[in-house]
């Protein structure tokens, strides 16, 4: 009974008729039949027959019969609604992340790495409709995941990511951004996007990064560049002991906003300052905002009409009480 609406629920108006035809019915019961005056009614008294008391149900099928029909002038009918959805500018996105030793940095917690892993993998599982891929630098950079839309592989993935010196330290972003590029710059999609991060600045690499970001506007691929780390001092990783350990210290942050908001203007993109967790977490929301992916929501409504089935009980109830007065109850008494 969830899915019966009514086209025009305005006739149920008509139910306050009942109670004046109850009351019509009730005054004028003794009128209905003929009345005949005698001296006395001692031989006539007694118990009702059976016909006397069904006398009232004719009333009552009259009643069902009206009730009937004001439903269906009511129009019930169910709706089915289902949609189909379909992504008419998907985003094909690369995320580009710094994953040199200074990630360890504990100015977010648990570290800086970590924070960005619990954040991106939020912002993948947003993103129902678009491919993502993974690229991670240091002092060289690799595909961690290639653009997919399997978003269990890059979750995967990113979960995979650590600070375990396979590649070279150092923090190369030139190399990262045109890694992320090289990902982008044959994909059909109608936007391309690399969002590009990293804690410091650019210190090695063979490519230069403003390099990067003229071969990123060539292939009119957006560039969203985020500084992450506090303003000021920071427990920061500056050796590793003979047993494998980490040790920290405060240190500087330094990050080379001017090249980050520079490789952002030159894409037609925009750098964000992440200075802590929540910081973090809402420019990936922003991100997530500011690229929306354009769908067409088609709706289909399957109406079926339920009043004929009413309005042939009332005729039906109109008949029974028609064929009982002309019949049983005809001349009764």
């Amino acid at each position: 009974m969830s899915n019966i609406t009514f086209l025009h629920p305005i006739f149920f108006w008509l139910f306050l008729l009942l109670p004046v035809l109850v009351y019509l019915w009730i005054k004028n019961k003794n009128k209905q039949n003929v009345a005949l005056k005698i001296s006395s009614v001692k031989g006539f008294q007694g118990k009702k027959t059976l016909l006397a008391k069904l006398q009232t149900a004719l009333f009552a099928l009259r009643l069902l019969a009206i009730s009937a029909l004001i439903v269906a002038l009511a129009r019930p009918q169910t709706v089915d609604t289902s949609t189909k959805t379909k992504s008419t500018n998907g985003v094909d996105m690369v995320m580009a992340m710094d994953v040199s030793g200074s990630m360890l940095a504990k100015d977010l917690k648990p570290n800086r790495l970590e924070a960005l892993k619990v954040v991106a993998g939020d912002f993948v599982k947003e993103r129902t409709e678009d491919r993502l891929g993974l690229v991670v630098y240091a002092a060289e950079a690799y595909t961690k995941a290639p653009v997919t839309s399997d978003k269990n592989v890059l979750l995967n993935a990113l979960r995979d990511v650590k600070y375990d010196q396979i590649i070279q330290d150092g923090t190369a972003i030139g190399v990262g951004l045109a890694t992320a590029v090289n990902r982008l710059k044959d994909s059909p999609a109608k936007s391309r996007v690399v969002i590009l991060l990293t804690d410091g600045v650019n210190n090695t690499g063979l490519v230069d990064p403003q390099m990067a970001a003229e071969i990123a506007k060539e292939y009119k691929i957006k560039v969203y560049t985020i500084g992450i780390g506090t303003n000021g001092m920071a427990d920061s990783p500056y050796a590793i002991t003979p047993d494998g350990k980490i040790q920290f210290k405060k240190m500087k942050v330094e990050i080379d906003e001017a090249l980050m908001k520079s490789i952002a203007k030159t894409t037609g993109g925009k750098y964000f300052r992440a200075t802590d967790n929540q910081s973090l977490k809402e420019i990936y929301n922003e991100i997530n905002q500011l690229e929306k992916t354009k769908i067409d929501e088609q709706k289909f409504v399957q109406r079926n009409e339920l009043f004929r089935s009413l309005a042939l009980l009332a005729l039906v109830l109109l008949l029974i009480e028609l064929i009982l007065r002309r019949t049983i109850f005809k001349g009764f008494i």
